[in-house]
Formats: C-alpha cells, sequence, structure tokens
C-alpha cells in the first residue's frame, strides 16, 4: 500500500468540514430528516493505520456533538448517533433521522442492538461514557458500534 502523504493538510481540511455550516441542514417549516448521514473518511484511511482510525473518530464525535447543539432549536423528534463499523473505516457515519414523509420508520428500532457494551479498548479514551450511550449492533457482514447521546434525541 501507498504511504498516505498530505495527512497534517488532510486532517486541516477535515477539521474545517466540521463547522455545522459546511453541512446545509434544513431546520424550516417542512424540515425532516431521512437517514441522513455523512461519513468523514469516505476513503477508508482508517482502515490502514489505528492513528488515523482514531482521528477519524475524534472528528466523528467533535461533528456530532456540534450537530446536536444545533439540533436544540429544531422542534421535531429526532435521533441521531454514531456508527463505527468493525472492519470498513469508510462506513463510519453520523446520522440524523426523524419522522419524513419518505416512510413511516420513525423511530427506528435496531432489533440486534446491545446497549453497555464493552468499548474496543483501542476506542476507550475517545468515548465519554457519561455523555454517551454506547451499543453493539451485529448485522448481517459485520458488527458496528452505536454511540448516542445520552441527553438528546430519542434512543435507538
Amino acid at each position: 500500500m501507498k504511504k498516505f502523504r498530505g495527512k497534517k493538510r488532510y486532517f486541516h481540511n477535515l477539521s474545517r468540514q466540521l463547522d455545522v455550516a459546511h453541512y446545509d441542514l434544513d431546520f424550516g417549516e417542512e424540515g425532516w430528516f431521512d437517514f441522513w448521514h455523512t461519513h468523514l473518511d469516505f476513503y477508508g484511511y482508517g482502515d490502514n493505520s489505528l492513528k488515523l482510525r482514531k482521528e477519524h473518530i475524534k472528528a466523528h464525535i467533535i461533528l456530532y456533538k456540534s450537530l446536536l447543539e444545533n439540533l436544540q432549536v429544531f422542534e421535531k423528534p429526532y435521533q441521531s448517533w454514531i456508527e463505527l463499523a468493525d472492519e470498513d473505516a469508510g462506513s463510519d457515519a453520523v446520522f440524523i433521522h426523524t419522522p419524513n414523509p419518505n416512510d413511516d420508520n420513525f423511530p427506528l428500532k435496531l432489533e440486534n442492538l446491545k446497549w453497555d457494551c464493552p468499548i474496543p479498548k483501542e476506542y476507550k479514551d475517545l468515548i465519554n461514557l457519561n455523555e454517551f450511550n454506547v451499543g453493539l449492533y451485529t448485522g448481517e457482514s459485520n458488527n458496528i458500534l452505536i454511540i448516542q447521546s445520552k441527553n438528546s434525541g430519542v434512543r435507538l
């Protein structure tokens, strides 16, 4: 595999993206989210290095907190969470979901989600358990760590 060059510039640009203004969230009268999400490690750089994976997870958490802060003025019920895929850093994402006209799928309830699971030791220093609930979702092809605020939104 080729060496990942330009990390400093890459993470500088990533931190600039974390500004919520970068994400055009419509909180208008008709505002809704149908599993809106964003991937910060779209190319899966975190699969090649634990250090890069941790930096992306930190960025996901920063974005998540920022979005939650902005969702405080949203007057409809919502669910928001972070997904960290076991073996695919490119699938890691921050989600927002609300009642929407596309489908009657709110609130989302995940059948195979077990809350209060142990956090992988590599991520223990990143996830504040006083602030977040952590669960493990077992899907068809991989396991997904779910991080959700204890104080904001409707629980999965």
